[in-house]
């Protein structure tokens, strides 16, 4: 099974949240690092998700047209000790 770590950027339908994977590339010629984005329609069920939150998502059985993804867990948020 296929596993990305993506933001979530909208959750207008319902069981469905739209999850933006970024990912980043070195030019074969040029060298410049590259970054392009993705955006996967995920589905959950029990989950309380937010936009915003950052999720790891999981390639399933086809559950819609778009739905390929499901998403697994939320990743817990890194607060800074100062």
């Amino acid at each position: 099974m296929k596993q990305l770590q993506g933001i979530v950027t909208t959750l207008k339908t319902p069981q469905t949240a739209q999850v933006t994977v970024a990912r980043q590339w070195k030019h074969p010629i040029y060298g410049k690092s590259v970054m392009r984005t993705k955006r996967y329609a995920c589905h959950y069920t029990e989950l309380k998700l937010e936009e915003g939150n950052e999720v790891i998502i999981e390639s399933c059985r086809p559950m819609s047209r778009t739905k390929r993804f499901k998403v697994i867990q939320i990743v817990p948020k890194v607060t800074k000790v100062a």
